[in-house]
C-alpha cells in the first residue's frame, strides 16, 4: 500500500489530479453499495496511471470536480472491467458517462478469453496474478477503511493497467482493435443508464414460464410500478415487493381484495397501502399484450 495515495482532502486530490494532465488513458474503478438504496451509493474511486494509484474518498471530499474534469476529458481513455455499473454511477453524478472507453472485458471477449469473464479470473489468465476474494462483501461505507480492503480496491486498477497495456497491443496485432469501437461507443449510450420501468418484468426471473400475452402484460404493469416507487423512494425493488408474489399476481390476476389476500408472500401492510392500486392495474393490464 505505501505505492497507493489515499485522497481524502481537497489540495491533495487537486495535486494528485495535476500529475495526471497529459495521461493518454487511465485505468478507473469504483467501489458503492446499493442494498439498501435504488441507486447505488459511490464509496470510493481507484485511479491508476502509468505511475500513480490513488484510492479517491468522495464520502470525505467536498468536491469530486478536479477529478471529474480529468475523467470526463476526451482526449483520455478510460479503461474499465465490466463497465456498465461504474458508468452508471458516473452518469449519475453529471448526466452523462465519460468518454472514451475501452472495456476490458469486451476485449477479453474479442481475444478468446470468453464472454463476461470476471476481472480476477482475467488477472489470473493473462498475467498470473492471483487477486484475493475475500472483501468482496466490504460495506465501503465504513470508516474507516481498513488498510487491507484499500489494499483490494487498489488492485482492481493496478492490473487492469497491465491487463489494458496486453489488450491493446494483441487487439492491434491481430486488426481486431477497431471491430470494439462500436460496443464501446455503445458504452456511453444514456439511454442505457436512465430507468426503464417497462422493461422492469424481463428482468424478472421465470417471467417466460407465464402463459399468454395477459399474464406477461399483468407482470408488464405491476413490475413497472414497483420499479416506479423503488425510484420514488430510492429503496431496493425487493423493498417494496419480491418478484414472487409479481408473478403469482400476474399467474393467477386476482379481481377483489380477498383473492388479492391470498397471494403467497404479499405484505399485508402492501395489501392496505396498494391493495386497490394492484388490483386496478390488474383488471387494466389483464386484456392487454405486453408493449
Amino acid at each position: 500500500m505505501s505505492d497507493v495515495l489515499y485522497l481524502v482532502d481537497q489540495p491533495s486530490l487537486v495535486e494528485f489530479c495535476t500529475g495526471l494532465r497529459g495521461a493518454a488513458w487511465l485505468a478507473l474503478d469504483t467501489e458503492f453499495i446499493r442494498e439498501q438504496t435504488y441507486h447505488p451509493q459511490l464509496c470510493l474511486i481507484q485511479v491508476a496511471s502509468t505511475d500513480q494509484i490513488a484510492c479517491i474518498d468522495p464520502l470525505a471530499l467536498p468536491s469530486l470536480e478536479p477529478l471529474l474534469a480529468i475523467l470526463y476529458d476526451p482526449t483520455v481513455t478510460k479503461v474499465l472491467h465490466a463497465a456498465y455499473q461504474d458508468l452508471e454511477i458516473f452518469h449519475g453524478l453529471r448526466g452523462a458517462v465519460p468518454t472514451p472507453i475501452f472495456d476490458t472485458q469486451l476485449a477479453a471477449a474479442a481475444l478468446g478469453y470468453g464472454n463476461q469473464v470476471g476481472y480476477a479470473n482475467l488477472a489470473q489468465q493473462m498475467l498470473g496474478v492471483e487477486l484475493a476474494k475475500i472483501h468482496t462483501r466490504v460495506n465501503w461505507r465504513q470508516r474507516p477503511l481498513a488498510p487491507e480492503w484499500l489494499a483490494y480496491a487498489a488492485d482492481d486498477v493496478r492490473y487492469l493497467r497491465d491487463i489494458y497495456r496486453q489488450q491493446w497491443a494483441m487487439l492491434t496485432a491481430c486488426g481486431e482493435l477497431e471491430g470494439l469501437a462500436e460496443p464501446f461507443a455503445a458504452l456511453a449510450e444514456p439511454a442505457r443508464y436512465q430507468p426503464q420501468p417497462q422493461e422492469a418484468w424481463r428482468r424478472i426471473r421465470d417471467h417466460q414460464r407465464l402463459r399468454g400475452g395477459s399474464q406477461q402484460a399483468v407482470l408488464q404493469a405491476l413490475a413497472a410500478w414497483r420499479e416506479e416507487q423503488a425510484i420514488r423512494d430510492d429503496r431496493p425493488r425487493r423493498w417494496i415487493l419480491h418478484d414472487s408474489p409479481l408473478l403469482d399476481m400476474a399467474r393467477y390476476m386476482p379481481a377483489d381484495l380477498d383473492s388479492l389476500a391470498q397471494i403467497h408472500g404479499l405484505p399485508p401492510a402492501t395489501l392496505r397501502r396498494h391493495g386497490r392500486t394492484l388490483l386496478t392495474l390488474i383488471a387494466a393490464a389483464r386484456t392487454e399484450s405486453p408493449e
